[in-house]
């Protein structure tokens, strides 16, 4: 059980990365002011959840939502819910709103494949107000302390989180009353400091425009497997390791960072990656984050373990944009973000910034 002391800054967004990356089993249980959420875990999926507003009128609402598309619903009567408010006396262990979907469900006026849409309806209601919260306390109840425990589906909590976000900031609340950008995101790993700066030049030919780096759609490539160490000559004052399970990828981006300055040495086999990284001791690390086996942020953090590591900037380069993929890279220690597909001038960019 994960606890926190009362009334300390929260920041849902981190928070609920962490939850998701770790895979979390069991319900997290917020209250701030008079206000409390619980959200149901199962291995980082969302089972259910609820929180203390009002749960039986937001019930009656996303019920008269799915009214035209469920027939049954109209012959409801919806005094029979209220009947779980008072039956459940174990409250918060056994939501009331839980149980009362569960009877919704036995008595046939829901089917098991609408019990999806109606969860993830409930979800983002609940989760919308949680995402302003500043302060407060929380704490992990493992599964092992239910006797029963919500198991009608596992929704993604990544997209809903996102969707909750968004839709907030199309509210237009003010950027500085999120939480999430008034605060540092917390991270098991110290903040990286930035290296001391040594010259660095890229020099791309005048003619040849920016190209932006082709993606493959698969693992696969026609490429052929590059060498363990792209070409460098002797004046070399940097050395980039780029890790990308596709040979295509690591190709664009030694084109791409093909300068004096610069050796770069790619790595397509995430598993071995990190004792070539030992290795090597390379001055920046461009890291790949949808591998197979050993995704980026794992390997993120095994590299921030390393006291070798624990400076060098690690940028991960991904296709995906969303707030939780950022929190997450936050959380793991990476020093930036870079998003496929990207430029040569953008990436000559991030990796100037960072290496001076």
């Amino acid at each position: 059980m994960v606890s926190h002391r009362p009334f300390q800054r929260l920041q849902p967004l981190s928070l609920l990365a962490q939850l998701i990356s770790r895979r979390v089993d069991g319900c997290l249980q917020i209250m701030s002011g008079s206000t409390s959420w619980l959200l149901y875990l199962d291995e980082g999926r969302l089972a259910f959840a609820t929180n203390s507003i009002q749960p039986f009128v937001r019930l009656d609402r996303i019920l008269d939502q799915m009214c035209d598309r469920v027939p049954s619903l109209k012959l409801l009567d919806r005094s029979q819910l209220r009947q779980f408010e008072t039956a459940s006396g174990n409250y918060p262990a056994n939501s009331a709103d839980y149980q009362a979907i569960r009877w919704l469900i036995d008595q046939r006026f829901i089917e098991p494949a609408q019990v999806r849409e109606l969860l993830e309806r409930l979800a983002i209601e609940v989760l919308k107000p949680f995402l302003s919260v500043t302060e407060g306390i929380y704490e992990v109840i493992a599964k092992a302390n239910f006797l029963e425990y919500p198991n009608l589906c596992q929704l993604d909590l990544r997209p809903i989180v996102e969707r909750c976000h968004t839709e907030l900031r199309q509210l237009s609340i003010p950027k500085a009353t999120s939480p999430d950008a008034a605060l540092p995101l917390p991270s098991p790993v110290p903040s990286v400091p930035v290296p001391q700066p040594r010259p660095l030049s890229f020099t791309p030919p005048a003619s040849q425009a920016p190209a932006r780096m082709p993606i493959p759609s698969g693992v696969s490539s026609a490429t052929s497997s590059p060498p363990s160490v792209a070409t460098s000559t002797a004046q070399a004052q940097y050395t980039i390791a780029c890790i990308d399970d596709s040979p295509t990828v690591l190709q664009a981006i030694s084109t791409f960072l093909n300068d004096s300055s610069v050796s770069v040495i790619m790595i397509n086999d995430p598993v071995k990656a990190l004792m070539q990284v030992v290795r090597s001791k390379p001055d920046m690390i461009l890291l790949d984050v949808g591998m197979p086996n050993l995704d980026g942020y794992e390997l993120c953090s095994l590299l921030r373990r390393h006291p070798s590591f624990k400076q060098t900037p690690i940028i991960m380069v991904t296709g995906h944009t969303g707030f939780i993929d950022r929190a997450k890279a936050k959380i793991v220690g990476a020093s930036g973000y870079l998003t496929k597909p990207f430029t040569q001038s953008e990436l000559v960019k991030t990796v100037f910034r960072y290496l001076n």
